[in-house]
């Protein structure tokens, strides 16, 4: 059982979208809670991005937003990313792979999400 909770908010962009190119555009804000008694930080992300057609995109990475951070006990990040999609919803899930000041690592679960353009049909 981690400490870490993990809340998330999504929207979608139609300024940077363009449906005629299969251009759909959506941001996300994570909200990274540390309800632990040691800091928590966070080392790197591992997403999993899948359309409407079952594409699936894999993305890994150092960080987040160029970011690496230390998560106080009782405290939170937030940031917010973006995402492309070739159909007009889909779903992301994932993890964090976190590291406490012990050297202890371990991985925070993101749970799965959707990304839905409003009056899209499911």
């Amino acid at each position: 059982m981690s400490d870490i909770d993990i809340e998330v908010e999504t929207g979608y962009l139609p300024e940077q979208s363009a449906p005629e190119l299969r251009r759909y555009a959506f941001r996300y804000t994570i909200t990274i809670h540390n309800h632990g008694e040691e800091s928590a930080q966070l080392i790197s992300r591992h997403w999993r991005i899948t359309d409407a057609e079952d594409q699936v995109q894999e993305v890994k990475g150092e960080g987040v937003v160029g970011e690496q951070p230390s998560i106080p006990p009782g405290g939170y990040f937030r940031y917010t990313s973006g995402a492309i999609l070739q159909t007009q919803g889909g779903t992301m899930e994932g993890s964090y792979h976190m590291r406490r000041p012990c050297g202890q690592e371990f991985e925070a679960a993101i749970p799965a999400f959707a990304l839905v353009r409003p009056g899209a049909l499911h």
